[in-house]
């Protein structure tokens, strides 16, 4: 290397990027970038790694897969309009809730001019996006019937908590309070004679498997069961149990890869986890949101995706690697008999 000072770790790297160390090594994983190699053998990013690597994650944001990236960087545009339509079809539907807003601030500045006061909630209803989803409702044990609110329901929402949390419990009647929700037990299987009966669906899950297929993920019965809930039409709200459930490190990946390409317009899913493949803190985006169940059965709250942030010690320690959380799956946790 020439000059150390124009090279970075992969950290480092990872935050100019905006993107996780460990998608920095999925890249290299998958030949699609290099990083070169310091006199000691560590990994360092230069000028031109980084360029790759920044080129690679605009691609990546595009909705593109790990196969469709390597195309596109190698000069074939194959899998480059069906990215492209859902991009766009993403950004209309920001459009149109910008423009909602812009209508609704040009109606409270006619009433303001008018001498009318605007009433504090339409001002209040200013900060949140058009049509935006709230629940509210009283906790069931093991909590003493605390009043939960959740706001600004996200498209994508993990519920984490430690065994004996009760976050098996706040699903289940979030499932039931939400408008238009279902709750997607974790005893789920493949069903077959429903995808054949229905052509329409059989070709949105087949042409989720391919994607994730190129990302890494292992087709199974319980990734086609899931795939199968989540592309079916029906509910507005998806609440998942365990969404790790059967799959394997390279498929939680890839799945949550596949689920943040959907964009913001998409319908709200719930994801009950315990998994750093499919809640990696360094990878939440503005579109996610973390919801904790405490260990001492406090009311459930929502934890900020960095360092630092009340609760974030908590979650992270609630996370484990796949290969862990496939050895102790099932396991409740055990209580000593009281005296």
């Amino acid at each position: 290397m020439s000059s150390s000072a124009q090279y970075l770790n992969p950290s480092e790297a990872a935050r100019r990027l905006g993107v996780s160390a460990k998608a920095l090594r999925l890249y290299e994983q998958r030949g699609l970038v290099a990083p070169v190699r310091t006199a000691a053998g560590w990994r360092a990013y230069g000028p031109e790694e980084m360029a790759r690597a920044a080129e690679i994650a605009a691609l990546r944001a595009l909705g593109l897969s790990l196969a469709q990236t390597a195309r596109v960087l190698g000069g074939d545009p194959q899998g480059l309009e069906p990215a492209l339509a859902a991009h766009q079809a993403s950004l209309e539907d920001r459009a149109r809730q910008l423009a909602g807003a812009v209508e609704k601030v040009r109606g409270l500045r006619t009433d303001l001019a008018q001498g009318k006061t605007p009433a504090a909630a339409d001002l209040a209803r200013l900060a949140g996006p058009a049509g935006e989803i709230s629940v509210a409702f009283d906790l069931p044990w093991p909590w003493g019937g605390e009043r939960f609110e959740l706001r600004d329901i996200r498209p994508i929402n993990y519920i984490i908590g430690s065994l004996g949390s009760g976050k098996t419990r706040l699903a289940m009647r979030l499932a039931e309070t939400l408008p238009d929700a279902a709750f997607l037990p974790l005893e789920r299987t493949a069903d077959s004679a429903r995808l054949k009966a229905d052509p329409a669906l059989k070709a949105r899950v087949d042409t989720a498997l391919a994607w994730l297929a190129e990302d890494g993920a292992t087709e199974s019965d319980a990734l086609v069961a899931l795939l199968a809930a989540l592309e079916a039409e029906g509910p507005t709200i998806l609440v998942v149990d365990m969404v790790e459930q059967g799959l394997d490190e390279p498929t939680q990946e890839a799945l949550i890869a596949h689920l943040r390409r959907r964009g913001p317009g998409a319908r709200p899913l719930f994801l009950m986890t315990r998994s750093c493949a499919i809640l990696d803190l360094a990878a939440v985006g503005p579109d996610e949101a973390i919801i904790l169940c405490p260990a001492n059965h406090a009311p459930p709250t929502r934890v900020a995706p960095y360092p630092g942030a009340p609760g974030y010690e908590a979650v992270a320690t609630c996370l484990a690697l796949p290969d862990v959380r496939a050895r102790t799956e099932g396991l409740i946790a055990w209580r000593p008999p009281a005296a």
